[in-house]
Formats: structure tokens, sequence, C-alpha cells
């Protein structure tokens, strides 16, 4: 039986994070993972770049049943205080749309960082490790069965992550343990995801692939402002993946393709004028003719400006400001950048990371249910979630 004060299960963000600060108060920790590689999706995160944190990090940025549970970690443990970690290791970084911040050279370089600070506290990073049965003993500590031995502890660390890309080793073992010791585990669904196509949109607009606008993208409940990228299979890009983490299958989202301009305004502005341009030619000076050609018919768009009347105008703007399509679905976890939904906060401590109902268990990171807007916000919550567990493992 190999004994220590704190396992942690997840070799993550959030695990190597947690494994750090036990190990600055001297808590004897090992960290246990069943893939090859500790810290395979901080490598693979932000085309390799690792959009690591924001420089806007608030509670407005999470989804959650619960959405008071992040503040107080975020507050605690912000986005200023893993710049100051990552400015000791002197690693470059830069800064991109929306306060986004990126290593300059590779995602290796965060990996590495924590890696060095898990060296310094001497927690011990186990990998090619299966779990198996995991048990509480009378004296409350966690006995766990593995490929490569059995373990004991004081305090257990759930930091396994969702669902998400499970090429990268993704399974549900987080909500199983919950669920093992009465936890409520909120419904699954994939977050930061492209959207499939009804087949007749899909027929229609995979032509597209490749294209790339700016939009303003919405639904019922939330609109984002970012690039919509068209693909084979549906539809991609910043803003889609944003807003699919509030999109519910059936529901239709309103794309607008020319934000902060009044078509209809325009287009009377054009004929009153008597501009003698064709709708093609004028709306080629926005879109690619791809896309053009995909919104309108061939017909309409030989129109001259000129000749359209008011219900052709309407018509015209009405399809580029409010482009209403009901996507057939999401592209699932293969290619989600994170799970929604998780282990019920209302069964966490907001502040220790520790179940209310089964002392000593503690669950950090995107295993929780809080996720995170595109940008380094899941990022951060990993950071934070686990300096808060850290604390009192």
């Amino acid at each position: 039986m190999i004994e220590a004060d704190v396992i942690i299960i997840g070799a993550g963000a959030s695990g190597l994070m947690c494994a750090i600060e036990a190990g600055k108060r001297g808590r004897k920790v090992i960290v246990l993972d069943h893939a090859n590689k500790a810290g395979k999706k901080i490598l693979m995160s932000g085309g390799g770049r690792c959009n690591f944190t924001n420089y806007e990090v608030g509670p407005d940025n999470y989804i959650s049943h619960n959405p008071h549970f992040c503040k107080s970690a975020l507050s605690r443990y912000t986005q200023w205080d893993f710049l100051a970690l990552v400015g000791r290791y002197r690693i470059p970084f830069h800064e991109r749309d929306h306060g986004q911040l990126f290593c300059d050279e590779s995602a290796r370089d965060i990996l590495n960082m924590l890696l060095s600070e898990c060296d310094k506290v001497r927690a011990v990073i186990q990998l090619n490790t299966s779990i198996g049965a995991i048990e509480q003993a009378i004296d409350k500590r966690f006995q766990l069965k593995t490929n490569k031995g059995n373990y004991i502890c004081q305090s257990l660390v759930v930091a396994t992550g969702g669902l998400s890309i499970p090429k990268m080793g993704a399974t549900p073992l987080g909500y199983k343990i919950a669920q093992q010791f009465g936890i409520k585990v909120l419904p699954t669904r994939a977050g930061l995801v492209p959207f499939t196509l009804q087949p007749e949109d899909k027929a229609k607009f995979s032509v597209l692939s490749g294209i790339a606008v700016p939009c303003v993208i919405s639904n019922k409940s939330r609109s984002f402002s970012e690039n919509i990228l068209f693909t084979h299979r549906g539809l991609s890009g910043p803003a889609v993946l944003q807003i699919s983490s509030y999109w519910r299958p059936g529901e239709e989202i309103m794309i607008n393709l020319l934000p902060g301009m009044d078509l209809d305004a325009d287009l009377k502005s054009k004929r009153l004028q008597k501009i003698k341009s064709k709708l093609k030619t004028y709306l080629d000076g926005y879109f690619p003719k791809r896309l053009v050609s995909s919104l309108f018919a061939e017909d309409m768009l030989e129109f001259f400006l000129q000749d359209l009347s008011d219900k052709q105008i309407r018509q015209i703007s009405e399809q580029i400001h409010n482009w209403t399509i009901k996507p057939n679905g999401t592209e699932g976890y293969r290619t989600a950048e994170v799970t929604c939904g998780g282990v019920d906060c209302n069964a966490i401590s907001s502040k220790t990371m520790e179940s209310n109902a089964v002392p000593g268990l503690y669950f950090i990171g995107e295993v929780l249910d809080v996720t995170g807007w595109l940008g380094g916000y899941n990022f951060q919550w990993a950071w934070s979630s686990a300096w808060c567990a850290g604390q009192y493992v």
C-alpha cells in the first residue's frame, strides 16, 4: 500500500496546479493519470500555443447551474496571479482579440513550467495508471486500487476533466466517482463545438468551406461578435463555438453578417442616388462571391439597385442582418473544447472545492459544472479552482 497525504486523479491543468499548491504546504502528493504523458490537452490547446488565460475574467464568462459558485475561486486566484507565475519563468506571450493570451512559442512552455513547479515541491506524477476501485476506509482515508498498485490517502482530488476530445483520453471517471459517493452529476453536453447543418442546408453551404466572415451570432439568451467559419460539415469559428455552449437542440440561431451597418437604409440611399450597379456587384463589395451566390437567387442578384422595391430591400436586409438557421446538431465531444454540465456545484464548497457530504473528497476544473467561454477562461478556472483546493487538501 503506497501512502500519501493527497492523491490527485488527473495530470492535466487543474491536477498539476493543485499538486503544486498542496506540495507548497509540505503535503506528500501523488498525481495519477492513465495517459502516457502529463498535460496532453495543454499541449494541443490554442493551436499548440495555449490560450492560458485572459486579461478580462469575471463570473459572466462562465456557465453553471450555480452562477455564483465560481466567484470565490476566481477572486482568490486571478489571471494576474497566474501571469505572475508565467513572468517568473519568463515565458513570452502575446495578446489576441478580446484579451486572449497565448504563448509566443509553444504550449510546452506552460506545461514545462507546471512540471518544474511540481518537481520543486516533490509531487510525484505517476502515468500509465488506471484506476480500479475506490473505497473510503473506516478512518475516512481513501483507498485506490490501480494497475500500478494500491494507494491510500487523506485527501482525494478528482481532476479528471470532462468528456471532450476522447482521442486525448477523456473518460467519465470523474462523474462515476462523484456518483459512487452520492454526489449529483448534472447532464453533460458538448460545449465550444462546431454546428452540423440540416441536409438541405449542408448541401447548399458546403461549397463555402473555408470562408470566414465577421458577424454577430445570437440565440434567445446570448449574442457574440466574432468570426464565423463555413466548413464542409457545417459552421464553426469563434462565434459558433461561443454560442454553441448556450444552444439547445431544435433551437434556431440568428446571424447578422453586417453588424454595425443598416443595409435597408444604405440600399434605399443608393436607389435614391440612382446608382447604376447590380445588387450582385454591391454585395460582392462586402462578402466573398460564393457566399453571396449561396444566400440569394441569381435573378435577384441581377437587379439594379435603382430598381429594387421596398419589399425586396426588406428581404435583402433581413437575409443579411437576420440570417436564421436551425443547426442539425453539433459535432459532439469528438471536437468539443469543453464539456458543459458535470458535478453539481451545489454539492461542493466554493471556498475549498471539497464535497459538502464527503470530507476529504475534492473536485476541481472541468469535471465541475463550470464552463468558460472561448478565450482562456477554462484554463483560468482550472488554475483558480485548483489553487483553492490546494490550500486545504
